[in-house]
């Protein structure tokens, strides 16, 4: 029985990931009846990866009372799938569309992450795996920590809730009554530092409201407060590529409980087993809105077309367009680019019609390899 992967991102703005698994299995079906076609929905740690995992390994959406981003009671969820693992995306309670008008990072906490991650390691999970995207904050993971056990003192002993407004207040950090965690992986797909030009509270702190002079004071925030880590903890985070993912979440993750910064495709790649998936396989899909030099940065193309390279199994890649700096792509692995937009026309119409694009390409590429097997 022939065998197809599929492990497809999602077009932004047009096509989910599991849309495009949907498409892409049905075009292959229609002309390889018997196939066995493996769908893999690509999460990349923000909005939807829940939903991304589950469906592509089974298991269940556990729904937890938390609190928002303002500290407003909400419910929750992670998922938790067959093997124990369970899967937090920080936008189920600190993402930016559940602050609505209120963009104020200088406010907002990560305290419902770190419920969500206790109730899981609390329900027996037996390894969480943590995505980082969408934020509403800039606390550094701080809002979690505490969820977590993890006290914030001020010069004069309190305990309090940082937030990336008032970071430079913590005067000492203590661990010791932290909740017992399972291992902790990070879904990060950026390689910007905690500070500075290129860090959190700079490159993301306008998406989320802050204007320049509180860019200034939460950029200077998380330099004090990585100083108090390295001081207290021992730690260098101020540096690490990712650390400043999710309002220096990516930062707080490697000391508060110890997670592994990872990048999100080989983390889904790792937990669905795509080694033993690929083995025998005839052809793996793969694919993103845009293919571009990014796309060699350890993305979703990149990280599958390596991973079937290893086992001899070729690539084809779908995707909406292509820029200038991908060519490379093909040394990874990729035997084959094939773009779903047959017309020079605005991304605007273009969308319009993504669904028919997709699919037209799909049957285009099948139609092409059964007519080169039958010569």
């Amino acid at each position: 029985m022939e065998r197809y992967v599929l492990v497809p991102d999602s077009f932004k703005g047009t096509l989910s990931s599991r849309e495009i698994c949907e498409i892409l299995r049905e075009e292959i079906l229609r002309v390889r009846p018997a196939a066995e076609v493996i769908a893999v929905p690509v999460a990349d740690g923000g909005e939807g990866s829940v939903d991304a995992f589950l469906a592509a390994m089974g298991g269940e959406r556990v729904e937890v009372p938390v609190h928002g981003p303002h500290m407003e009671e909400m419910t929750g969820f992670y998922g938790l799938l067959p093997d124990g693992t369970a899967v937090i995306e920080m936008a189920a309670a600190a993402g930016l569309p559940l602050v609505g008008d209120r963009l104020e990072p200088d406010t907002a906490t990560t305290y419902g992450v770190g419920e969500l991650m206790a109730a899981a390691a609390e329900n027996g999970a037996q390894r969480i795996i943590l995505g980082l995207g969408g934020s509403a904050t800039n606390d550094g993971g701080c809002g979690a920590a505490a969820a977590l056990g993890v006290r914030f003192l001020r010069k004069d002993g309190t305990a309090f809730i940082p937030t990336g407004g008032t970071l430079n207040e913590i005067e000492s950090i203590d661990l010791s009554g932290r909740c017992a965690l399972p291992d902790v992986t990070v879904m990060c797909d950026i390689d910007n530092p905690l500070c500075g030009p290129s860090g959190a509270s700079a490159v993301f702190g306008p998406q989320k409201g802050a204007d320049p002079a509180m860019v200034e004071r939460l950029d200077w925030n998380l330099a004090h407060l990585a100083d108090v880590i390295a001081r207290d903890l021992g730690k260098q985070v101020k540096d690490v590529p990712g650390a400043g993912a999710a309002g220096g979440m990516g930062g707080g993750s490697l000391v508060f409980w110890d997670g592994r910064l990872q990048m999100g495709i080989q983390t889904v790649l790792d937990t669905v087993g795509f080694d033993q998936l690929v083995q025998g396989a005839k052809l793996v899909f793969t694919g993103e809105g845009r293919l571009d030099s990014q796309s060699l940065r350890g993305k979703v193309i990149d990280g599958v077309a390596k991973r079937a390279k290893k086992h001899g199994v070729p690539v084809v890649a779908v995707v909406g367009a292509v820029s200038e700096g991908a060519d490379e792509i093909y040394d990874l692995g990729v035997c084959g680019v094939f773009t779903t937009n047959h017309a020079p026309v605005p991304f605007e119409i273009a969308k319009l019609h993504s669904h028919e694009n997709l699919r037209r390409t799909a049957r285009n590429l099948m139609g092409f390899l059964t007519a080169m097997e039958q010569r």
